[in-house]
């Protein structure tokens, strides 16, 4: 399972773009958060040179991983 830069050949470091949503509910001047989503990944970016890396060509393995790394965080 590799993640390689179609440009550079980099395969260490890539900046992922998401997006997640979160509901906030009020509460006695309190804000906490009543439910999230998953991050969406919207772009994935080698880190090195910038260019885009298509989500489409990785493994399913790899994106469900990135998924589940982002979403631990």
């Amino acid at each position: 399972m590799t993640l390689t830069c179609p440009t550079c050949g980099n395969e260490e470091n890539f900046v992922v773009k998401t997006l997640r949503m979160h509901v906030v509910h009020l509460e006695d001047s309190r804000i906490e958060v009543s439910d999230e989503t998953q991050p969406a990944v919207l772009e994935v970016l080698c880190d090195e040179c910038e260019a885009a890396v298509n989500i489409a060509d990785l493994e399913e393995s790899l994106r469900r991983e990135m998924i589940l790394t982002i979403s631990s965080r």
